[in-house]
């Protein structure tokens, strides 16, 4: 049954996390258009069941029309550097509302920069780095939150193995930008330290060897979470395979499309001398992105949403709700702090 929601629009709906985004979209009956740039990959990936409509990246009339008719737009093409201003102008232009899953810093800064005004002009929301890198980060920290300065936020990444995507290594050759954290509050380069603890999660991962190595957390928390400090780790071992030019793509090894990877996401927060912690763990870093974007992209197209501009996700979308929504949904939430906050 086709859901009484306005229809989204998937771009880079034929690629890796594309097609994720998509059938998570159908799983909870929404009606999808699946947007990419060859039209014959679009025909023997989707059936009759999902419209299909082609738009090269660089022509923003056919963009435009792409999106005609939906409430939303997932970009899920990167890298988002380029790919995210002209999906994004269209999407307004349209009248969608804006999702994207960069795990790009510099990408980020500039939705935020450069896409507030439109958005507020135009009532949407425009919600960069939504996904594994950014979304679930921002999510923890805003529901860990009380009112009032942060003394720090850590956030810890475990992965038992990184598979790059064709995308992930396209990104990593195109993003070559300083890496930024939070210091005395302000966006600062990080300087690596060669001392970083190790961190241990819960099984299968253990204990692993971190590195400082911030993604697009630090700019979605930055952007409304008072914080001193922010910064992001994640383990040796996961960092050494996206570096590994012979390290596979991912593989499927169950109905859905997961590979085998398992992932633990934590957030340490210190305030007003009190420490909480809550995480996330759960299977494939590329395929738990689709139900925290389709959570959302559900709230946001829901008549009583009435926010708009540019936006983090935990700013845009009650946080605390929104992760005992995705409690089950291939992750688990856990942190007693969190799941039993009035927050």
């Amino acid at each position: 049954m086709s859901s009484s929601l306005p229809s989204i629009a998937v771009y880079g709906a034929t690629g890796h996390t594309g097609r994720f985004v998509v059938q998570q979209a159908l799983l909870r009956g929404m009606n999808v258009v699946a947007v990419g740039r060859d039209a014959e990959r679009l025909d023997a990936l989707f059936s009759s069941a999902v419209v299909r409509r082609v738009a090269e990246l660089n022509d923003a009339r056919a963009l435009e029309q792409a999106f005609m008719g939906c409430g939303l737009v997932v970009n899920c093409v990167g890298p988002f550097l380029d790919t995210a201003p002209p999906v994004a102008q269209a999407a307004l232009r349209a009248g969608c509302h804006y999702i994207d899953v960069t795990a790009e810093q510099p990408s980020a800064i500039a939705s935020f920069a450069e896409l507030h005004a439109p958005a507020l002009a135009a009532g949407r929301v425009v919600i960069p780095a939504a996904g594994f890198y950014g979304g679930l980060a921002d999510l923890l920290a805003t529901a860990l939150a009380a009112l009032g300065p942060i003394d720090e936020i850590t956030v810890a990444m475990g992965l038992d193995r990184w598979w790059p995507t064709v995308g992930t290594r396209l990104t990593g050759e195109r993003n070559k930008a300083q890496r930024l954290v939070v210091q005395g509050g302000r966006l600062v380069p990080l300087v690596p330290s060669p001392e970083v603890p190790d961190w241990t999660f819960a099984s299968p991962l253990g204990t692993y060897g971190m590195v400082e190595l911030p993604f697009s957390e630090t700019i979605t928390l930055a952007r409304h979470l008072p914080a001193n400090r922010i910064s992001s780790l994640l383990n040796r071992a996961a960092l050494a395979d996206i570096r590994d030019a012979s390290t596979p793509p991912p593989t499927a090894v169950d109905g859905s499309g997961r590979s085998a990877q398992r992932f633990e996401l934590v957030v340490r927060l210190l305030q007003n001398g009190e420490t909480r912690i809550a995480g996330v763990r759960g299977q494939d870093i590329y395929a738990v992105t689709a139900p925290v974007v389709i959570e959302a992209a559900q709230r946001l197209l829901d008549p009583a949403f009435q926010r708009s501009g540019a936006l983090a996700l935990g700013e845009a979308i009650p946080a605390v709700e929104m992760l005992r929504a995705l409690h089950g949904q291939a992750l688990e939430v856990f942190g007693d702090a969190l799941l039993n906050t009035n927050r």
